[in-house]
């Protein structure tokens, strides 16, 4: 029985890291097969902090199917760390199924050992191949946003986040009725940062000539 994990990754938090698990089922029930796990979760697909795949992996046990939408999903690693995952789906003899990647489909039949070996041999090639993109990808954005932001900044046209007043004043009447910082940082979700420059614009109370004490 062919034990199918599926594995769905967005870079960010405010990215919907399930966006492609209708396709994953879809995909799945075309060919008359069941997702049997799913791990999704919001991490850089260049990092290998990927706490959810690793847990795919330390799940799967030999024969088991690493199911992804696209190649860069599992990888836009540097071919250093490219090698270790690899090296990590080799020893624990799992086989990546992507959609994008047709070859790999055939991961999922049943065939006889020399026809498997020789579509494993194809498919590691071209796994390769598009993990090799999908990183190139990844360093030629992150090249043309670092030459963008630096002629904004020539040009005076880099300015940082609006500021959001009505926040920052409900901060500092927190601030004003004594709250500790802790509390604040926790009912906020204000950078210790910005909690300093704020506590600045907050006047303290100061004594009068008759010593009462005064805004």
């Amino acid at each position: 029985m062919t034990f199918i994990r599926a594995y769905l990754r967005a870079s960010t938090k405010e990215q919907d890291a399930g966006r492609a698990r209708g396709d994953l089922e879809a995909f799945c029930r075309e060919r008359g097969l069941t997702i049997a796990a799913t791990y999704e979760e919001n991490e850089s697909g260049a990092s290998l902090h990927r706490p959810e795949l690793f847990r795919l992996l330390r799940d799967s046990k030999p024969g088991d199917i690493l199911l992804t939408e696209q190649v860069d999903r599992l990888s836009r690693l540097s071919d250093k760390d490219w090698d270790q995952l690899k090296r990590e789906i080799k020893d624990r003899e799992v086989k990546v199924v992507a959609l994008d990647l047709p070859t790999s489909h055939m991961m999922l039949k049943t065939e006889d050992a020399f026809t498997g070996r020789m579509f494993d041999a194809i498919n590691g090639m071209l796994l390769d191949m598009l993990a090799a993109i999908a990183r190139k990808d990844y360093d030629d954005r992150r090249r043309r946003q670092a030459q963008g932001m630096a002629k904004a900044k020539a040009e005076g046209r880099m300015k940082g986040r609006p500021e959001d007043a009505e926040r920052n004043e409900a901060i500092m009447e927190m601030l004003r009725k004594g709250q500790s910082w802790n509390t604040i940082v926790k009912a906020t979700n204000c950078s210790r940062s910005t909690l300093a420059k704020l506590a600045k614009r907050v006047a303290p109370a100061k004594p009068d000539s008759m010593g009462a004490v005064v805004a």
